[in-house]
């Protein structure tokens, strides 16, 4: 399994595939491990967690520097993803064993209430671009549950799967109990079959998660998707536009734009769209494009090149179909994926800067009349993952995110975000059941009813 530096292009270390006998032994280990991890005290699993937390924290710098390695992310970022791993951690540690809790019921019988017990051993496939935090926020829960995971991770970042790993182990889990396998995506359909697994997460694009779905639905597996997204952010007429820039900025070029649930289409009302789109253009001129471990890069290069290409095909043809290029858009000279802060006006339907996810640093500016008008364009897309809404009127925005957006997260004066005591996840396209707060505990368990009579 061969990654390139997205800085520089160059290879970094190379690590051996792990073969059909590597894949059982560790499939075994993991199934073993998991049925003696099932009847350990929940108070035991909160202390694992509650060391894993500390590790993440303590060496946040070096987790870092791997990521940027890796796939780009800049350090000020890696290290807040670590410390965000290490929260979530926390979390189900001080939180798990209340939200696991029998729920008693009043019947006939002389006692009867639900068990949550664990499912097995839970298979997750991550992607590159949190290649920490996708993983803690599905393997926090379900390890605190009881369940034992195995890990396919995307084949560009496998150091940071085979640290993770290391990781677990370090902080007193089994130590076969969370596995990380290094294979190919066409491994995935034997695992997904196999008995020994009792459900699957995927974290990644639609067709990724048709795939998985339709393949979990043949082995009858419990499968939760987080899929890609479109989100939309609606900036109303009595927007605060120093917070509303600030924000909408943040979530575009974070993490080089590539997050499912980054802003992606500005829809913005005629009376601020150009007061807004020149805020706007001097914050993305302000971005500094560079090596991500340099400590002044605010924004690294892309994941991989090939992401970059396509990202770019993406911003020629809608440019080529009427799309108006302010800012960026052209590939830069020299080494590495890198792309340049990118704003495209005048954007409208068929364009891919409308219906299609642009997961890259462009911000597609859509203009609206009105609030009805924005509602109607923000909700004109096959996804259902995040979306805000920026107005003065808390009131008002709160009856937008609450009835209007359809999206699993709505944020009102604020970019999308994940949070372990919220429950995170999204409708329709984007995929669907809930990861994160205690949605995401139960998603991985047995709701068993006891009765006793």
């Amino acid at each position: 399994m061969q990654s390139f530096s997205p800085t520089t292009g160059e290879p970094l270390a190379p690590y051996p595939d792990h073969d059909a006998d590597e894949v059982e032994r560790r499939v075994a280990a993991t199934h073993a491990a998991q049925l003696g991890w099932e009847r350990t005290a929940s108070a035991e699993r909160a202390e694992a967690l509650g060391r894993l937390a500390d590790s993440l924290e303590t060496d946040a710098p070096e987790l870092a520097e791997l990521m940027a390695l890796e796939m780009g992310k800049p350090l000020a970022e890696g290290r807040a993803e670590a410390v965000k791993c290490a929260k979530v951690c926390r979390y189900y540690a001080e939180h798990g064993a209340r939200q696991l809790a029998p729920v008693h019921v009043e019947t006939e019988a002389s006692a009867s209430y639900v068990a949550h017990r664990p499912l097995g051993v839970v298979l997750a496939i991550m992607p590159w671009n949190f290649p920490l935090w996708q993983v803690f926020r599905f393997a926090a829960p379900a390890l605190m549950a009881g369940n034992g995971g195995l890990l396919k991770h995307a084949p560009n970042v496998p150091g940071c799967a085979l640290e993770i790993e290391r990781r677990v182990r370090a902080a007193g889990f089994p130590p076969d109990l969370f596995t990380t396998l290094l294979v190919d995506t066409d491994v995935v359909p034997d695992l997904i079959a196999d008995r020994r697994v009792a459900a699957v997460t995927l974290t990644g694009s639609t067709g990724a998660g048709r795939a998985v779905a339709a393949q979990a639905g043949a082995a009858l597996k419990k499968c939760v998707l987080e899929l890609g997204g479109n989100d939309p952010y609606l900036v109303l007429e009595d927007a605060d536009l120093e917070l509303t820039v600030a924000a909408c900025t943040a979530s575009r070029l974070l993490n080089a734009g590539q997050s499912c649930i980054a802003a992606k289409r500005f829809v913005l009302v005629d009376a601020i769209r150009e007061e807004f789109t020149e805020r706007l253009l001097e914050r993305f001129r302000a971005a500094r494009l560079g090596d991500p471990l340099d400590e002044a890069t605010t924004l690294g290069p892309m994941a991989r090149h090939d992401l970059r290409d396509a990202l770019h095909r993406q911003v020629e043809e809608s440019v080529s179909t009427g799309a108006r290029l302010l800012l960026g858009g052209m590939l830069p000279d020299g080494p590495g994926a890198f792309y340049p802060p990118t704003v495209l006006a005048d954007v409208t339907p068929g364009m891919p800067a409308w219906a299609e996810e642009l997961f890259g640093p462009v911000a597609s500016l859509i203009a609206v009349r009105d609030e009805a008008e924005a509602l109607r364009v923000a909700n004109d897309t096959s996804y259902g993952l995040g979306a805000a809404v920026f107005t003065r009127d808390p009131e008002r925005g709160r009856r937008i995110a609450e009835e209007e957006l359809r999206a699993g997260s709505c944020f009102v004066n604020d970019f999308v975000k994940s949070d372990p005591r919220l429950p995170f996840g999204g409708i329709r396209d984007s995929g669907y059941g809930r990861e994160l707060s205690v949605l995401g505990i139960h998603e991985f368990v047995n709701a068993k009813t006891v009765v006793v009579a």
